[in-house]
């Protein structure tokens, strides 16, 4: 069961591609460096309120982008990275 009626979906970012989602810092940050290893540049946006100390469902929610151009090497990393680990299992997009 959701808190919001509509869950709160990724910024549009001009020429960068949300391609992960989770709702801890430490999922994204673990796939935000194995696509550094690769040569995928990527960034994260964090909508999580610190005040609050919340990191759980849509309170907290941590986004990975990429630029569009490496979207398809950086899904196929994640898809990867997800086969080789399967505890590795953030929200996908």
């Amino acid at each position: 069961m959701s808190f919001f009626a509509k869950s709160p979906k990724p910024n549009d970012i001009d020429n960068w591609v949300c391609v992960l989602e989770g709702s801890t810092d430490l999922e994204i940050e673990m796939a935000k460096n194995y696509l550094s290893n690769l040569k995928i540049p990527s960034n994260i946006l964090s909508k999580r309120d610190s005040a609050y100390s919340l990191n759980v469902s849509e309170m907290a929610m941590v986004y990975l982008y990429v630029p569009k151009e490496f979207e398809k090497k950086a899904r196929k990393a994640l898809e990867d990275l997800e086969e080789e680990n399967p505890d590795f299992n953030p929200d996908t997009e």
